[in-house]
């Protein structure tokens, strides 16, 4: 059970990050670009919010693939292919919670407006300035909302691992599939004790999440005030 514990918890923290590093620069571009095309890559980035994950979970696993180019890749640069393997997971949960990551980043960047970044343009500081020091900050709560969802949203997968990672103890297994598990061997206490830790898991971020989320909101106004 630890072990499996441990496997969530470092496929959702690795994911996470992977997720906030790609997901920056593809939130800040959404929210800023005038391209026509920019709400169809919008529209591709959201797709695994209704695409079943099993359907997500198939076309990754045709792509990871031993004869596909990316499998190749692996294969050339590690020795084995990507599927049933803990980098194989990396890949499939990226792309299934890229949404909650992104969308909540792109919100945070539109809110901030044209005016503070003017104002800094203004003060001849360079577009990079301008980012890391204007925008970044005032989308704290964007970036708060965004990283506690990819982790949260990748505790809970479950086609799309057991697609691309099956159920192998010690190196895929995860908590969502090990309660499959139980209940197919009507092992139901044992599922019971770990949904209901999931439950619990699931609340108590939910709830951190709002309440820093506030805290960073009102932040910016104290200070004003002060």
């Amino acid at each position: 059970m630890w072990e499996t514990i441990r496997i969530t918890l470092q496929l959702a923290a690795v994911t996470t990050i992977i997720l906030l590093v790609l997901g920056t620069p593809l939130a800040w571009w959404l929210a800023r670009s005038s391209a026509w095309w920019k709400e169809a890559v919008a529209a591709l980035v959201a797709l695994p919010l209704v695409l079943p994950p099993t359907v997500l979970g198939f076309y990754l696993l045709i792509a990871m693939s031993p004869s596909s180019p990316l499998g190749q890749l692996a294969i050339s640069l590690t020795g084995q292919s990507l599927p049933f393997t803990f980098a194989g997971l990396v890949i499939g949960s990226v792309f299934y919670s890229l949404p909650f990551v992104v969308q909540p980043i792109r919100n945070a960047f539109e809110a901030i407006g044209e005016r503070p970044l003017e104002v800094a343009a203004t003060l001849r500081a360079s577009p990079w300035k301008r980012f890391f020091t204007i925008a970044l900050p005032l989308a704290r709560p964007g970036f708060l909302t965004g990283a506690v969802l990819g982790f949260a949203h990748t505790v809970g997968e479950f086609g799309v691992v057991l697609m691309i990672g099956g159920n192998i103890p010690g190196e895929t297994k995860v908590l969502s599939i090990a309660i499959y598990d139980h209940v197919e061997a009507l092992e139901y206490d044992q599922a019971h004790l770990i949904s209901a830790g999931m439950l619990v898991f699931a609340f108590l971020v939910i709830l951190a999440m709002m309440v820093l989320e506030k805290k960073l909101r009102r932040g910016p106004a104290h200070g004003g005030r002060s």
